[in-house]
């Protein structure tokens, strides 16, 4: 970590010495304000202080980018290293020979198949009905004419200050009358319905649609159900991609419940797997099933990047 450190004091005195420039500069422009030379002085002074913004924002924002990037960097190096190389007290960033067998040892040491079949069961069962759900809800909230519904929202939003730990015993107890344990049901019914997190975000992009298109498609006729799915739907693309992500990356990295409802390996996640395996596992092969698992998460946020920037950006402009 040695090396880590010294990039980040360099870092800091780059910063702190642009910073005295900065002040020396705007000192000796005030000092020179009964001059001829005043002007160019500090036309001088505004050059530099842009440069030296410029310089602060993106030292800053590069180095929350390699904060960001290392540990998906360490995975990757140390995905191809041998356990010793992984265990040694020396840190070693790059292993002498990479070990490529080491991604076909994870598919012999884990059943990464069945663990994938179970994640992906539950993304496909969840993901696209909790959005829809969701919207649906907050389509209710943003556009319909309902009675108190700034109380209903508020009394919504107001769950989700409880912890997900203190419903757990009551839910539990509900799965095991149901003979729902050891099954995917306690991780695919919640969402069923929709989240508060969810529909609160498509409450806001809604609340921004005009309520004219809404009315006129209710004059022709169209009912509030047709007028979700056939208008506001289709203008919403870039928060239903943003959900998408987030929900795809929520349930793919979920440990929580898994590792409560699911006791046999033939219903483990992907998550819960890592975790029951990597107790014994060589070190270097869990983290080649790490990055293995990360695959389909970087799959799907190349997928929808357009839109999940798009998203951020409207969220921005409209703050």
């Amino acid at each position: 970590m040695n090396a880590f450190y010294i990039v980040l004091i360099v870092v800091a005195a780059a910063v702190i010495a642009a910073v005295a420039a900065d002040i020396v500069l705007l000192y000796r422009s005030k000092v020179a304000a009964d001059r001829p030379e005043y002007e160019k002085c500090r036309e001088v002074y505004n050059a530099y202080h842009n440069a030296f913004k410029l310089t602060v924002a993106y030292t800053i924002l590069c180095a929350l980018l390699l904060t960001t990037l290392f540990p998906f960097f360490w995975m990757i190096t140390s995905s191809l290293k041998t356990t010793k190389e992984v265990m040694a007290e020396k840190f070693i960033v790059f292993p002498e020979t990479p070990i490529w067998s080491n991604y076909a040892r994870v598919f012999q040491k884990f059943d990464i198949v069945t663990g994938l079949k179970n994640t992906m069961i539950i993304e496909i069962a969840t993901v696209p009905i909790c959005i829809f759900m969701s919207g649906l809800e907050a389509f209710a909230f943003a556009k319909m004419p309902l009675r108190h519904k700034k109380f209903w929202l508020i009394f919504f939003l107001s769950g989700m200050m409880f912890p997900y730990a203190s419903v757990l015993l009551p839910q539990f107890r509900i799965y095991r009358t149901l003979n729902m344990l050891n099954t995917l049901w306690p991780m695919i019914l919640p969402s069923l319905f929709g989240t508060v997190g969810t529909m609160f975000f498509f409450v806001q992009i809604m609340s921004a649609v005009p309520s004219a298109i809404i009315e006129a498609s209710r004059i022709d006729g169209a009912g509030w159900f047709r007028c979700y799915c056939a208008i506001m739907i289709p203008m919403i693309p870039a928060a239903i991609a943003t959900q998408i992500v987030f929900s795809f990356v929520g349930a793919w990295n979920d440990f929580f419940a898994p590792s409560i409802y699911l006791t046999k390996d033939s219903v483990k996640t992907l998550q819960l797997m890592l975790y029951t395996y990597g107790a014994w596992a060589d070190k270097n092969i869990l983290f080649a099933a790490s990055a293995i698992t990360c695959l389909p998460l970087f799959i799907v946020y190349f997928i929808f990047q357009k839109y999940f920037v798009g998203s951020m950006a409207t969220a921005a402009v409209k703050g």
